[in-house]
């Protein structure tokens, strides 16, 4: 595709859906056998989450998935990307599967297939069994084998019915928003153990696309990645340096023994102080490269760095860039959403266009992008969210500008389908294409979510971005 008229078609067969993850909206978290989680545990420590919430309730979706289900008939999507809950599927993190929490998600993936939606499983949105965490959690290596035994367990009973499976979600956020800044669950300021979770989450992705790989050949198995693209702030060697080390411990970390089957050198230097990574072992690096089917890309904005030989700053990003103590943030003065990011859909297409550079060709979907605004339900009952479609927009755009570039880019998921909890920021930020007031579980879809029906169903941008009456 070369180029693109006023329409902006995407090309045929192109993937449209949104996502959501498990402990942000199903609550119900003690029906069916479910048993505690570690965002559990954790939304229930003093101090943590925003207002003090928790996703005991959340969106309500565990009873009522229908309504939600038609909302997602109505947007003309084609797939719905969600989380399986481990700890409602596998309580304690080992043993048998539990029939009850197996039955719920075999509802909800009937609800989706009989309305023609194909269901998009992730199985490790974070919500990690209590149980296991007790147990070391991911800095342990048993860890990941448990993980491989989930999802042997989960997929022998759906892949009858799911062909798409993601093993993990953002595994940056987990390792190291959880385990070296402490602002995720568990909550844990242990930067080597950072980074042995980092490479635990890894393999337990490479262990469980093997068991899988031979439970059905026909699965479409992959991984799910948040990227940035990393710049300096200025020319300065130490600028430069800076964006070197927070690129290779934000992005390389990950891209790096995925698509070439090996950790990338500078990385090691960098946090030889921190860590020898001795939990590697001989052959690790070769079952953590398993092939893919596809690639996921979470891209949400764009991070400017320089070097910061004084305090560390406490910024939980900066926190977690293992090795990188001396590093800061920057703000350039673009645009920024209610979470503070700056909106640069340039990012978008620099990622995309990357993993296709420096990696080879590989599937590519956008498996989240989205923005939290302070909507507000206007007097006609409407939440007219323009911000939100205008950034929708451009990143709809950005990524036809990486497929014109090269990158073999099949879909896109708008994050989210609901308002929910937003991790720490509890029910304060809202990213949802549809409103939930939660004080009666009322869904209301913004006029994002109309003008996302009418992409999804052209398969195609207007010239002009507007919002349909």
């Amino acid at each position: 595709m070369s180029s693109h008229d006023d329409t902006a078609g995407f090309p045929t067969g192109f993937v449209w859906g949104t996502a959501t993850a498990s402990y942000q909206i199903e609550g119900a978290v003690t029906a069916g056998g479910r048993r505690p989680s570690i965002w559990d545990t954790f939304s229930h420590k003093p101090g943590t989450i925003h207002n003090g919430d928790t996703g005991d309730v959340a969106d309500d979706h565990y009873h009522r998935y229908r309504e939600d289900v038609g909302l997602l008939a109505d947007l003309g999507v084609t797939h719905y990307r969600f989380s399986l809950a481990w700890p409602r599927l596998q309580p304690d993190g080992k043993g048998a599967i539990n029939a009850d929490g197996l039955d719920f998600y075999t509802r909800l993936v009937d609800e989706l297939l009989a309305h023609d939606i194909q269901p998009w499983v992730t199985l490790y949105h974070w919500d990690l069994p209590q149980a296991l965490e007790d147990a070391g959690g991911w800095p342990e290596r048993d860890t990941a084998e448990r993980f491989a035994d989930y999802a042997a367990l989960t997929h022998d009973k759906l892949h009858d019915r799911i062909q798409h499976w993601t093993t993990l979600n953002e595994p940056w956020c987990s390792a190291f928003l959880g385990y070296a800044a402490g602002a995720h669950a568990p909550g844990r300021t242990e930067p080597a153990a950072a980074l042995a979770a980092a490479h635990h989450l890894l393999l337990g992705h490479g262990l469980a696309v093997e068991v899988m790989r031979e439970q059905d050949r026909d699965s479409r198995l992959g991984i799910t990645v948040n990227l940035s693209p990393v710049d300096p702030a200025t020319e300065d060697p130490a600028d430069v340096d800076a964006a070197r080390r927070v690129d290779a411990v934000s992005n390389r970390v990950f891209l790096d023994p995925l698509l070439r089957g090996r950790y990338p050198d500078d990385l090691r230097a960098d946090v030889a102080a921190i860590s020898d990574l001795g939990f590697v072992q001989p052959g690790d690096e070769a079952v953590i490269a398993a092939p893919l089917d596809f690639l996921g890309v979470n891209y949400y904005f764009r991070a400017v760095v320089r070097a910061n030989p004084g305090e560390p700053v406490p910024d939980p990003h900066a926190r977690a860039w293992v090795g990188s103590a001396d590093v800061e943030p920057v703000r350039t003065g673009l645009p920024t959403t209610a979470m503070g990011w700056e909106i640069d859909p340039s990012g978008l297409h620099d990622v995309l266009t990357r993993v296709h550079r420096d990696y080879g060709p590989v599937p590519i979907y956008v498996t989240e992008n989205g923005a939290a605004f302070d909507d507000e339900v206007a007097d006609d009952g409407r939440i007219h969210d323009e911000d939100r479609i205008s950034f929708l927009d451009s990143h709809f755009r950005a990524t036809l500008r990486a497929i014109d570039d090269g990158a073999d880019v099949r879909g896109f998921f708008v994050w989210s389908l609901l308002d929910n909890f937003e991790w720490a920021y509890g029910y304060d930020k809202r990213f949802g294409l549809v409103h939930v007031d939660y004080a009666t579980q009322t869904r209301t879809p913004k006029d994002s979510a109309r003008w996302f029906a009418a992409v999804t169903r052209r398969n195609g941008l207007a010239a002009e971005v507007a919002v349909l009456d």
